[in-house]
């Protein structure tokens, strides 16, 4: 353990202005605190505040960020309040330290929302003072380093899960590539512990075969850039790291054996010309290995990482990755975001600077979440993935991750930009929305403000932030749709029972419902957690059994007596029935309104809604086979009738039907179904014999009477053997 006077010594050796007083009472405040406490090493626990410290220390961080360190437990573990530490130590160092004791219990648990709650606060600690996130990987870091002497393998384990998928990836968005390599290995062994001693034993024996590869690989780069008049260069060389290759054998889908770049070299020139000068040197002495050339000195990495990437086949024929950048890249490369918090540092870094943008898009993110596991999920999505570079039609460049889409482009741009996006030319071409973009594309977002984030959009997209904003465009719609639909059925459930529907009824019954308000209640009963027959009885105690039991009945007459006419489009049997219905006109499919795929119905049909917990109503033709298995809960049918008049909207008809089996059939019946406006979606075969197909194929229309008209077209084709109306 280090001592107090090597602390004060070492912050003292750059930083000669550093407050030895405050670091000593520091030092000396945090032993008291900690006292006879231990760890599971069974040293004091007092050594781990120090070894954090003296982590700080070698990237030569402020007095304010070592006394942190000092002190990250104490409000923890110990008696030591906050008030006691701004008393002794100031309000900057009680804000960190403050910041760093919220984040505590942030290791895996069982409760995956406590976890993510913390990680919720760590973002919102580190927004406030990036220093709060170095001080917090220093510590994880030195506990990495002596995960092993924890005894349950299940809590080492969640611990190395947890560094793996949150503080590694933090680690490299800060830019601190040396804490992200070690937490990665380190996790790494804990998790993966055959694969890593696999991959360390190969590696041994590749240093032995090869003797002294590396430093010979070095001699030989050394010369050729000095015969190319590039005398002041520093090289460095250095195998990968074991869960570096592993990564890239997963990737890749390749063994050990098939990986040739295990070895990284690195060159270090005085100026940015000298970086391509050297560049050109190391390209026409040796062969390039194409697609291997990244120049992220042109366009960073959203960290602030700059240097050259090259892969080539060079000395002694060995395939190696060299790397080419600055001393000044390289300070920034080594330290990352702690080189703007140095003792030199006389004020804090502009947070507004392009290596923050990432932390204020999960700012937005963590806006947008309904809660902390949905901000967790969308954080992963934003932190973990490989990423493209995207240019706007101005040339503003876009760091997105791997797989990324227009949309997720859009949302990078702006918010509003990605509610409103329609459509997108990707290098001067109109794409679908779906499509990948690659390194290098210019993307230009096509807009119209009566355009809104659509659900389909959720499927493709790959950012956290675009992910984030449909999915509370969603819930807000989603919410409003119940609302609308509770308030419906609320309105017509009392007036079929002969009742006044009043606001100060249904205010009296809100606490029964653990509804807040009467709008909470609509949207309760709209999203079907209780029914309207419920609320009714709630305010009317004594209410009979809804009128819905007609419907019932009249559906279980037509299993038991099946009419010729049953499968009639505009069955309009029951005529009492039908009265008051509830039309559902306004309410978006898909939301609180769901269409039943098993009979696709039609405006037009004969509809009945069948009610489910969480989904809303789902609307099927009162001929429907799936209705049988809710025969017995009649509390969960509603009747329901189609708005008189047909939209805009279209509907998927289905129908079945054999065609013959010979060339232009489908270009037959395509042109048939188009000449009647309708416009095929999807299309099955079921069986095909020499002379006949059987298929399935979904049409879009507007109801049952244009169904009905491309029916009667395709019947009038020879093409077509038999075509009807399927139900399945």
């Amino acid at each position: 353990m280090m001592r107090q006077f090597e602390l004060v010594e070492r912050v003292g050796s750059y930083d000669p202005q550093a407050d030895e007083d405050a670091l000593n009472r520091a030092y000396v405040f945090a032993m008291k605190m900690h006292g006879s406490q231990l760890r599971a090493s069974g040293d004091p626990y007092f050594s781990h505040p120090v070894e954090v410290a003296g982590i700080l220390t070698d990237y030569k961080l402020d007095s304010a960020s070592i006394i942190t360190a000092l002190l990250h437990d104490t409000i923890e573990d110990t008696p030591a309040t906050l008030e006691e530490i701004e008393k002794l130590f100031g309000p900057q160092v009680a804000r960190l330290v403050d910041g760093v004791t919220k984040l505590t219990r942030i290791e895996l648990t069982s409760d995956s929302a406590k976890q993510a709650e913390n990680f919720r606060k760590l973002l919102l600690a580190m927004s406030e003072d990036i220093r709060v996130l170095l001080v917090k990987l220093a510590d994880r870091l030195h506990n990495m380093r002596t995960l092993h002497y924890i005894k349950k393998p299940e809590k080492r384990q969640r611990i190395a899960a947890e560094t793996m998928e949150i503080y590694a990836p933090l680690a490299e968005r800060i830019g601190m590539d040396a804490w992200k390599m070690e937490l990665e290995d380190r996790a790494f062994a804990e998790l993966h512990p055959d694969a890593r001693e696999s991959i360390m034993t190969r590696l041994k024996y590749l240093r032995e075969q090869g003797g002294d590869l590396v430093t010979r690989i070095l001699d030989e780069l050394n010369k050729v850039l000095k015969e190319n008049g590039l005398d002041s260069v520093e090289l460095s060389g250095r195998e990968k790291t074991p869960y570096s290759i592993w990564r890239k054998m997963q990737m890749k889908d390749v063994a050990f054996e098939q990986l040739s770049d295990i070895m990284a070299f690195r060159v270090i020139v005085d100026s940015v010309e000298d970086c391509y000068r050297a560049l050109g040197v190391i390209h026409g002495s040796y062969p390039m290995v194409p697609g291997r050339f990244k120049d992220y000195i042109s366009t960073p990495k959203p960290n602030g990482y700059k240097s050259l990437h090259t892969g080539i086949i060079g000395p002694e024929k060995h395939r190696i990755e060299v790397q080419i950048r600055t001393r000044q890249m390289h300070e920034i490369a080594e330290l990352g975001v702690a080189a703007h918090w140095s003792y030199k540092q006389g004020s804090s870094p502009n947070m507004e600077g392009r290596q923050y943008r990432w932390l204020r898009e999960l700012l937005e993110i963590l806006e947008h979440a309904s809660g902390p596991e949905e901000f967790l999920e969308h954080t992963k999505l934003e932190m973990f993935q490989d990423q493209v570079f995207c240019f706007t039609p101005k040339g503003d460049l876009i760091a997105l991750p791997s797989g990324a889409c227009p949309v997720d482009f859009a949302y990078a741009v702006h918010t509003q930009v990605g509610d409103t996006c329609v459509g997108a030319k990707v290098n001067g071409r109109m794409v679908p929305l779906r499509t990948v973009l690659k390194n290098g594309d210019q993307v230009d977002v096509i807009t119209s403000k009566a355009q809104t984030p659509s659900p389909e959009w959720e499927r493709f997209v790959a950012t956290g932030k675009a992910r984030a904003r449909i999915r509370r465009f969603i819930r807000s719609q989603a919410r409003a749709q119940y609302v609308e639909l509770g308030r419906q059925l609320l309105q017509r459930t009392f007036k079929h029972e002969g009742y006044d529907l009043t606001e100060k009824g249904l205010e009296g019954v809100l606490r029964r419902f653990k509804a807040d308000s009467v709008e909470d209640l609509h949207a309760i009963v709209g999203e079907g957690t209780h029914t309207a027959q419920e609320v009714l009885t709630a305010v009317y105690p004594g209410v009979k059994q809804s009128r819905i039991e007609n419907v019932v009945q009249f559906f279980r007459r037509k299993r038991s007596h099946p009419s010729p006419a049953e499968h009639r489009p505009m069955d309009r049997e029951p005529k009492a029935v039908g009265i008051g219905a509830l039309h559902i006109k306004g309410l978006i499919p898909g939301m609180a309104v769901h269409y039943a795929r098993c009979c696709h119905p039609l405006p037009g049909d004969r509809i009945v809604g069948i009610v489910t917990t969480g989904r809303g109503v789902t609307i099927h033709t009162i001929d429907c086979d799936q209705l049988e298995q809710f025969s017995d809960e009649p509390e969960r049918w509603l009747d329901l009738a189609w708005e008189g008049e047909s939209g805009a909207r279209t509907h998927i008809g289905r129908v079945k039907m054999v065609v013959a089996n010979e060339p232009g059939t489908l270009g037959t019946l395509s042109t048939v179904i188009a000449k009647n406006l309708g416009n095929i979606t999807n299309l099955k075969i079921l069986n095909r014999t020499t002379d006949f197909f059987d298929m399935l194929m979904d049409i879009e229309v507007r109801d049952v009477k244009h169904l009905t008209n491309i029916i009667a077209a395709l019947r009038a084709n020879a093409a077509v053997n038999t075509v009807e109306r399927a139900r399945q």
